[in-house]
């Protein structure tokens, strides 16, 4: 009796609190959302507040049950989560049911289940336990890849059914690496890549090989200090340019412009690997390998842009960057998203009195545009306060992350609040414009009981080992 009133004392009551305030806001949002004149009652278990009730309560006994089982059992059977969720990917690309263009859901009866959203407290569990182990060292190539191969696995099993949104999540774990010393170098390549990206779409690829081969001389500059070969190599490749330039004029050949650029790099980027060879400067040789793969990058990008990835989100990332404009199609969610919440000015329209809201206008506005009720009927000042509430919440888990004495509860900790700003990042960037729409929840307050028992999950079991954290763990 001892131990379990000193485990009730030990909870930090504050993020369940925090939690469960978020949950019943989300509830009341989804309430004024799907607002039927026929089933008043916010208890109707026919409409999906009243599911969504129900999803709560059941939530709350998961959580509940969490916590009176031992920390320990979540570090022992790190492993077996992981593999679970992972047959579970497997499985459901043969056997799932396709909703919305993705094979996401098993479906038993009434009951649906996406084993997506509970890949990202087992990829957290099996990271945190990996990376705590007496014979990782994170430093050495070989336990990158290991924590690499766990991170990617889910990844692209959920890249497979297809759901780019679920699957882009477990880019978030790059800051979990960062916090446990993984170089800042990674985060800057990440970053590039990108950048790179977004640039590949909106500007010619002329004037992006451009803008890199000046970054790499500045670069070289910065680093080693010698202008000579830069001002050298901005002479080899005008001059390059204004030869090939000027041929292609006299032939009538009709080069594009890239091809007349690249024409004058070529002999900057020869006379440069020469003059290395020569003076064996290792970071100037680094500085090269990096403009050459961001120029291969930058050629792949159509590609992927148009082979890979769905047209719908090719659509709204055209959408998002300005590409293209399409209100009444693949910008009409973001168009009327934007309506709704620019609507309800700073106190907002007032409660089931959103007409954006009341008359359907914003698609998934209980699911993936929950905001936009908060924004109408809110208004500017309810908003701030759900933001307050979330952010409030990741700087809780950040300090509850770094007292923690051992490294699995850290790691696990750190993920926690990463996975879960990551989709209030996201999620509401979507809902202003801000984010290309890729159908991710927000954190406890959207409508679904998958993606609440997930989270749920996933928050409980670092609540669980935090009240142990005085504990030796196995």
């Amino acid at each position: 009796m001892a131990t379990r009133n000193k485990l009730w004392a030990n909870i930090d009551w504050i993020t369940f609190f925090v939690f469960l305030l978020l949950a019943l806001l989300g509830w009341i949002n989804i309430y004024a959302a799907v607002y039927d004149d026929s089933h008043k009652s916010i208890l109707d278990i026919s409409q999906r507040y009243g599911k969504q009730m129900l999803w709560i309560l059941a939530a709350l006994v998961i959580g509940f049950a969490i916590l009176i089982i031992e920390s320990n059992f979540y570090v022992f059977f790190a492993w077996a989560f992981y593999g679970l969720t992972i047959f579970l990917l497997i499985l459901v690309l043969f056997v799932g049911v396709e909703i919305n263009g993705s094979k996401s859901w098993f479906i038993i009866g009434d009951f649906q289940i996406q084993p997506s959203e509970f890949a990202k407290f087992s990829t957290s569990l099996a990271v945190a336990k990996l990376m705590s182990g007496y014979n990782f060292r994170f430093g050495s190539p070989a336990g990158l890849l290991r924590v690499g191969v766990v991170i990617l696995l889910p990844a692209l099993l959920i890249l497979l059914q297809p759901d780019t949104g679920s699957a882009i999540v477990f880019a978030s774990f790059l800051l979990v690496l960062y916090r446990e010393g993984l170089s800042g170098v990674v985060l800057f390549f990440a970053a590039l890549t990108v950048v790179l990206f977004l640039l590949s779409l909106l500007v010619p690829n002329y004037l992006l090989l451009v803008i890199l081969f000046l970054g790499a001389l500045a670069a070289h500059y910065i680093l080693n200090q010698r202008f000579r070969m830069v001002y050298m190599a901005l002479g080899i490749t005008s001059g390059m340019v204004l030869l090939v330039a000027l041929a292609d004029r006299i032939t009538g050949a009709g080069l594009d412009p890239e091809v007349i650029v690249l024409g004058g790099m070529i002999p900057a980027l020869a006379w440069f690997l020469f003059w290395i060879s020569r003076h064996r400067i290792k970071r100037t040789m680094v500085i090269i390998l990096v403009f050459v793969s961001s120029v291969a990058f930058t050629y792949s990008v159509d590609f992927v842009f148009n082979e890979i990835l769905e047209k719908h989100h090719r659509d709204r990332i055209n959408e998002l960057l300005g590409i293209q404009s399409d209100p009444l199609g693949a910008g009409y969610n973001v168009n009327q998203s934007k309506i709704a919440i620019g609507s309800g000015g700073f106190l907002g329209k007032g409660f089931l009195r959103g007409t954006q809201t009341k008359y359907n206008f914003v698609p998934e506005q209980s699911t993936d545009f929950i905001f936009c009720t908060v924004g109408e009927e809110w208004g500017f000042a309810g908003s701030a306060v759900v933001i307050f509430l979330f952010i409030f919440l990741f700087i809780r888990l950040i300090i509850l992350a770094e007292r923690q004495r051992s490294a699995f509860s850290r790691i696990y900790g750190y993920s926690v609040a990463i996975i879960l700003f990551f989709h209030f990042m996201v999620n509401i960037g979507m809902t202003i414009g801000l984010m290309p729409v890729i159908g991710i929840p927000l954190p406890f307050f959207s409508y679904g009981g998958s993606s609440l028992w997930a989270f749920t999950v996933l928050l409980f079991i670092f609540l669980r080992l935090d009240a142990s954290r005085l504990d030796k763990l196995v």
